[in-house]
């Protein structure tokens, strides 16, 4: 029961919050299409609530709008991944699959960051080339840190302006 409220509170928020939600019978439809995919991975066993949520949780992290873009690309990759390996044939598969590839490729920006972060972790630092490479960007790393931390500032005075707290 709680992974198919978890289920249903994921793709609701990442419909919801790309604009995909038309009209409540989609998402009712979608809702009646995950009831039965609950039922063919039989996700009322006990072991479902072992060790909490794996989505929900982390989604509450991510707060801002091209943040979440990120995470739920990769969120529904995942799902993507799961989905590969069930029964195609079935109705209800096949709605959720396309929907899924529907909402990724509206948050293709998102799964182009979630790569260049991979290809970040992978830089061999300890390279000789690597780091004088490393060295030669620094400054200019540094400058757009500090643009956009000085626009934060700027956009918090400029809310203490306009507050009538």
């Amino acid at each position: 029961m709680a992974f198919q409220t978890y289920s249903l509170f994921v793709l609701s928020v990442i419909m919801i919050s790309f604009g995909r939600v038309e009209n409540r019978l989609n998402l009712l439809q979608l809702q009646h299409d995950i009831d039965k995919l609950k039922a063919d991975f039989n996700s009322s066993h006990s072991d479902v609530a072992d060790g909490g949520p794996i989505f929900t949780e982390r989604l509450s992290s991510w707060t801002e709008r091209n943040e979440k873009r990120i995470i739920l690309s990769q969120i529904i990759s995942m799902y993507l991944k799961m989905l590969e390996n069930t029964d195609r044939s079935k109705a209800h598969v096949r709605n959720i699959t396309e929907e899924l590839h529907t909402l990724k490729e509206s948050l293709s920006d998102g799964s182009k960051k979630i790569e260049d972060l991979k290809d970040l972790t992978k830089l061999q630092m300890s390279d000789l080339k690597i780091q004088r490479k490393a060295v030669n960007e620094l400054f200019s790393v540094l400058q757009k840190l500090g643009d956009t931390s000085s626009s934060h500032k700027r956009k918090r005075s400029q809310f203490q302006r306009l507050c009538k707290c």
